[in-house]
């Protein structure tokens, strides 16, 4: 057989491996048996202060530029956040807490009482009136809230991304209340809903019932929906937009082809088109609607107690009655943070789940 069609050459019989590599193998074992270590071991992983000196070193001006923003989070965020979980613990209020009156200085006198104010809160007495009714009222606000901004933006996206004649100045409009500040936009809602407000002017004019907006339990919940909704919208309609602009056009022309009609379009490929970006701004507005602060305070104030939702009773315990009760207002920051974070995590597992099954 010949050697140059691609055979293995046979090993000559005089082959004798190299001196200078046996001495090296010879002393490999040797270190291996000193050490206790086997040949292909992994070297053991470095302490945590070694791997962050050895970090510091290697990327020093990363933690440089990050520096000032970690302090300023320390400070607004982790501080304000530490001390509310201590006074959770405390029966803190306005009446034994430290203070001055004057030129006299009042020692604190509040004492810890463990997780008293969550028992109290949650299975209390009271605990239906001053949280359970309080909680489902927040979440129906979230989830009506929610669906509306995502379902009127969907709509205005979707008519906004056709070629119609003026579609910029459209654009503009429809994004002003989003751009006004949120208490000029809620103000103004509250003159409108007023008894004498145009909003009731024009019912009457019309021979309709003029609803107590600001006043009647169930309106009062009506007119805060309607305002968030108002504020809320063009943020959906924004992202949305974007989010369509960024489907492949021939996805929709091979549909055409395909004979697809406008709802199988919409179906099969907007909407797919759209998932990632619809699973972010739909944990952002349940976020932000779930903690909508200026919108409830705004619209009534301290007044209207069974359309406060969860973050706005929480400040009326805490600011808004004599005594404050700064323990317990504390406690429903806490919880409220607690709600977010278990909502959130179960939300993004059941969006990789379902990710995992379109993959499959």
């Amino acid at each position: 057989m010949g050697e140059g069609c691609g055979g293995h050459r046979p090993v000559p019989s005089h082959f004798t491996v190299p001196q200078n590599f046996q001495k090296v193998s010879n002393m490999t074992v040797a270190i291996d048996r000193a050490t206790g270590r086997r040949r292909g071991d992994r070297a053991p992983r470095p302490g945590l202060g070694q791997r962050f000196r050895h970090s510091y070193q290697k990327y020093w001006y990363a933690y440089a530029m990050i520096a000032p923003v970690v302090v300023v989070l320390g400070v607004l965020v982790l501080y304000p956040l530490v001390y509310g979980l201590y006074l959770t613990l405390t029966d803190a209020n306005s009446l034994n807490t430290a203070r001055t009156i004057g030129v006299n200085h009042i020692d604190a006198t509040y004492k810890f009482i463990g997780l008293d104010n969550y028992k109290d809160i949650l299975w209390g007495p009271t605990a239906y009136d001053r949280f359970w009714s309080h909680f489902i009222w927040t979440i129906v606000w979230t989830a009506l809230c929610v669906a509306l901004h995502y379902t009127i933006g969907l709509g205005l996206a979707l008519l906004l991304n056709q070629k119609l004649r003026g579609r910029t100045l459209y654009r503009l409009i429809l994004i002003l209340p989003w751009a006004v500040p949120t208490f000029v936009t809620v103000f103004g809602w509250r003159f409108m809903l007023a008894d004498g407000g145009i909003i009731n002017l024009a019912l009457d004019a019309l021979h309709l019932p003029t609803p107590d907006w600001l006043e009647d339990t169930f309106w009062q919940r009506f007119a805060a929906i309607m305002v968030n909704t108002w504020c809320g919208v063009p943020f959906m309609m924004v992202s949305l937009l974007g989010g369509l602009q960024s489907i492949d056009a021939s996805l929709y022309e091979a549909s055409e082809m395909d004979g697809a009609t406008a709802w199988q379009r919409f179906r099969y490929v907007t909407l797919p088109g759209l998932r990632s970006v619809s699973s972010t701004v739909v944990l952002l507005g349940i976020i932000w609607t779930f903690n909508q602060f200026a919108v409830i305070f705004l619209l009534f104030g301290n007044t209207g107690p069974d359309a406060q939702i969860l973050v706005t009773w929480a400040y009326y315990l805490g600011f808004g009655q004599q005594p404050r009760d700064f323990a317990q207002s504390a406690a429903y920051g806490i919880l409220l943070l607690a709600i977010l974070i278990v909502f959130t995590s179960f939300y993004r597992r059941w969006l990789n789940r379902n990710d995992q099954q379109l993959a499959i």
